[in-house]
């Protein structure tokens, strides 16, 4: 819509313009003055190619700050592009670090539950979800250029990871080969999103419409919520599928003697708790820190309540046992040959993908709220180097997350050091307090769950999508009920085909409009659009919203000669006069290939045939 209203602004204004001049020249010669098109000045071949990839690849000119500059100011700038903390850590002081402190307390209270938590949604030991919350966000510390991101797990991730590993290896079965190819999997995600970036090929994940994101969010969310019913219910046996039939069989199958009343009490009240909480930190800005340690609350209440009840000898499923100490290294597990290293590295460009979607859209939304700029290719860079370091020191993929990220932002965050206070809280828990969460219930780890993925669910988001565009919502839909019905890869299949089915289309396919003219002004409009808007009799004006290319010139050429089959149909019914001029305006036209001036050259000898004049417009 914008963009017609902006191309009739512009052929407005050309009109006036030829008009004034038009009519200055009559007053001296008596004759309309005529527009000559100025070629543009010949290039040579191989700088026309340089300027060309320079725009594709370079279009943020990343070398500019380092002209005229000289040989030791550049080593300075180099170092500080490729590790931001040299630049932003000259100007820290004592009152950010205060402001870092309380949110890097505030996000590792919410951190530290939601991990244990998520490490079971990719099937891996609890210890693995916290490693993967000390090493990253040190490394992004140094080398992100967010100064709100918080980094660590993240539901929809470990859920990818998670159902694309059990695909390849049973976790229960094969637990070390399952723990290996996780962390090949991660090596490979980082190498993916380090060469994206290095190569300056961030615009790959624009591909991915937003209105699919939300979807495959969505539905994700749903899907991550159906599988705790597991821990919820304190079901045994439960399926290793995500789709919304099988779970929910799973559910009602066990219902008889199954369902545990102790952890389903447990877990009911907790999540009550916890909506509560979130509930009271939306209503009141001021108190978002009470959302944030809910998490941290439930399970000390909920651990102190099963050690003096000794609940998980009625059946209560309780966490056990987690690894004491920092991270182990984890070179010599990653496959870098074997069966093992080809799914691995297919893995990791899913998972690394999808997380980098995650990260960039999560650091740009914080970055516009405090208007400074995000380099998207650092980010890749950053986020590829701290995942190729995790995968050797037992972490699995991570990236920002949302909810950890917008508390970090409302407790007033001013850098990343908010992310190293994080880290270190997490290395005291490691090495101190993970014998405490022994008699921690699955049912509380379910109950954070829940509440941390129901933000994911956006309503609002996708009702915008069906006012703005059906196809997009039909986009939305689809990346939805293919993650909920099917399972997460076919979900995010469906996503990456309809946004290139949308792409295709509208290379393929550009609109076209016809133009009347509104009364008592020279101003010619698109008459869907403008319904007073009058056809000149004898005269067809149709306007092409787009670039002519080889893929979409033939159907250009095809639509002008429909528009003008009905027309004349219309005239024929009305007894009017035919059609004897054709106006193709073509100011929208910014760009034409030899397909686009053959295709031009034979509607012109088609319409030549038919006594048919035609005018091509343009700015």
């Amino acid at each position: 819509m914008a963009s017609v209203h902006s191309n009739d602004e512009e052929l407005e204004t050309k009109e006036m313009d030829t008009r004034s001049m038009s009519s200055s020249r009559n007053h001296s010669q008596g004759t309309p003055y005529i527009h000559k098109v100025g070629l543009p000045p010949k290039q040579k071949l191989f700088k026309e190619f340089t300027n060309t990839i320079k725009e594709t690849f370079f279009s943020d000119d990343p070398l500019r700050p380092f002209k005229h500059q000289p040989k030791s100011r550049k080593f300075i700038l180099g170092v500080q592009a490729i590790f931001p903390i040299f630049e932003w850590g000259r100007g820290y002081n004592l009152l950010k670090f205060r402001g870092d402190l309380i949110a890097g307390l505030t996000i590792a209270s919410l951190c530290i539950p939601q991990d244990i938590g998520y490490s079971k949604l990719a099937n891996l030991a609890p210890q693995y979800g916290l490693y993967s919350s000390f090493v990253p966000p040190l490394i992004y510390a140094i080398m992100g250029s967010s100064r709100d991101i918080a980094i660590g797990p993240v539901a929809v991730v470990s859920l990818l990871l998670g159902t694309l590993l059990r695909n390849e290896i049973d976790p229960t079965t094969n637990p070390v080969d399952y723990r290996r190819l996780a962390f090949t999997a991660t090596f490979f995600a980082g190498i993916t999103q380090a060469t994206l970036g290095i190569l300056r090929m961030g615009f790959l994940i624009d591909f991915l419409s937003h209105a699919a994101i939300v979807g495959f969010m969505g539905g994700a969310a749903i899907t991550i919520a159906l599988q705790q019913l597991k821990g919820f219910l304190g079901i045994k046996k439960f399926t290793k599928k995500t789709d919304v039939v099988s779970v929910m069989q799973s559910v009602f199958q066990s219902a008889h003697h199954g369902w545990n009343w102790q952890t389903m009490v447990i877990g009911a009240s907790f999540l009550t708790f916890l909506l509560f909480a979130k509930y009271i930190g939306k209503k009141k800005k001021n108190l978002f820190w009470v959302p944030a340690i809910a998490p941290l609350i439930s399970v000390i209440l909920s651990t102190f309540f099963v050690y003096i009840t000794h609940a998980e000898k009625n059946g209560v499923e309780i966490v056990r046992h987690i690894e004491k100490g920092i991270n182990p290294p984890s070179v010599n597990e990653i496959f870098f040959t074997g069966d093992y290293l080809a799914k691995g590295f297919k893995i990791g460009v899913v998972a690394g993908m999808i997380a980098l979607t995650e990260a960039i859209a999560i650091g740009r939304t914080f970055a516009t709220m405090k208007d400074y700029q995000l380099d998207g290719n650092k980010e890749m860079v950053a986020l590829g180097t701290m995942n190729i370091v995790g995968s050797m020191t037992s972490c699995y993929v991570s990236t920002g997350s949302f909810s950890r990220s917008a508390v970090n932002y409302m407790a007033g965050c001013q850098t990343a050091v908010s992310n190293i206070v994080m880290s270190c809280v997490v290395f005291l828990t490691l090495q101190f307090i993970t014998p405490l969460f022994k008699y921690t219930p699955n049912a509380i780890l379910a109950a954070i769950i829940i509440s941390a993925v129901i933000n994911l669910i956006d309503f609002q988001a996708a009702i915008l999508i069906w006012k703005i565009d059906k196809f997009d919502f039909v986009a939305c839909m689809g990346a939805f009920f293919g993650v909920i019905f099917a399972s997460v890869e076919i979900g995010l299949l469906i996503a990456v085909s309809i946004s290139f089915a949308k792409i295709l289309l509208q290379v393929t396919r550009p609109r076209t409009a016809i133009l009347g003219k509104i009364p008592n002004t020279t101003v010619y409009r698109n008459i869907q659009q403008y319904p007073e808007a009058t056809k000149v009799p004898g005269v067809m004006i149709v306007r092409v919203d787009s670039a002519i290319y080889f893929s979409n010139s033939n159907y250009i050429k095809e639509r002008i000669l429909r528009w003008l089959a009905d027309e004349e149909e219309l005239l024929k019914e009305a007894y009017l006069p035919s059609i004897e001029f054709l106006i193709v305006e073509m100011s929208p036209v910014t760009d034409i290939d030899t397909s686009g001036i053959h295709a031009l050259e034979e509607l012109h000898s088609s319409l030549r045939k038919r006594d048919i004049q035609v005018n091509h417009m343009h700015a």
